[in-house]
């Protein structure tokens, strides 16, 4: 028998809760049960006002969305927020339910300028989380592209993978800046500075490191461009392009 109007429960009612929506193997649920965020709170909470203001976008949100963007390899920030607002694992992810307004690109854009604005918050925050994924195998760091060139990473070697994850971070800060560099320039406002560069060179370690950079530039080309990530659960690519 050939089944017509199979769009007849569009605007049905239903009671639905959103943690059934998503498969217990989803990639983000994994990384979600293995990663304690509240480090994050503990790492921002002096860029808050305790007793004044309007409340603010949850700073593990505000990290949570370019991680998105990052592990599924969105090609911009407010395509990310667009693709969450039509997304069940997204929304499960950020603690949404179905009906939660997803925060806007610009929201986005401020929140993160007063909370990492001339600091290295987001590159240890991006970084840490990185190296939790790689820990417990949910990103496979071995998986490195420099403009569409493989190279072999000594996924081994715990310093090494630490250095990956402070490349990736750097990366994507950078790339991320930039679209909310280009959207403040729209809207008549100052540019985000470049961070002070000696402080990465007044003694040639930065904060996620793990060591001597010197050690493993070559690793890793010091003008990476691409990069690309692999889950180890999902056997899928994602990828990251500067062009």
């Amino acid at each position: 028998m050939m089944t017509q109007n199979a769009d007849k429960k569009r605007a049905q009612m239903q009671f639905l809760c959103m943690d059934d929506l998503v498969p217990q193997d989803h990639l983000l649920r994994m990384i979600d049960n293995a990663i304690d965020w509240n480090f994050i709170y503990d790492l921002v909470v002096d860029k808050y006002s305790h007793d004044n203001g309007r409340p603010s976008m949850d700073p593990v949100m505000l990290i949570k969305i370019p991680f998105i963007q990052y592990l599924y390899g969105i090609k911009s920030m407010r395509q990310t927020c667009k693709e969450i607002e039509v997304n069940v694992a997204y929304r499960w992810f950020l603690g949404l339910d179905m009906m939660d307004k997803v925060p806007h690109f610009s929201t986005f854009g401020k929140n993160y300028t007063r909370r990492f604005k001339d600091t290295d918050l987001f590159e240890q925050i991006f970084s840490h989380i990185l190296m939790e994924c790689y820990k417990y195998k949910l990103v496979d760091p071995t998986e490195v592209f420099v403009d569409a060139t493989h190279v072999k990473a000594r996924a081994n070697n715990k310093k090494m993978q630490r250095r990956i994850a402070q490349e990736e971070a750097l990366f994507y800060e950078e790339l991320l800046k930039k679209e909310i560099n280009e959207d403040r320039e729209a809207h008549g406002k100052k540019t985000l500075k470049e961070k002070d560069e000696k402080d990465d060179d007044d003694n040639g370690n930065t904060p996620s490191s793990g060591g001597d950079p010197k050690e493993f530039t070559h690793d890793i080309p010091q003008d990476t461009k691409n990069i690309k990530c692999r889950s180890r659960r999902s056997k899928s690519t994602t990828a990251l392009s500067a062009g």
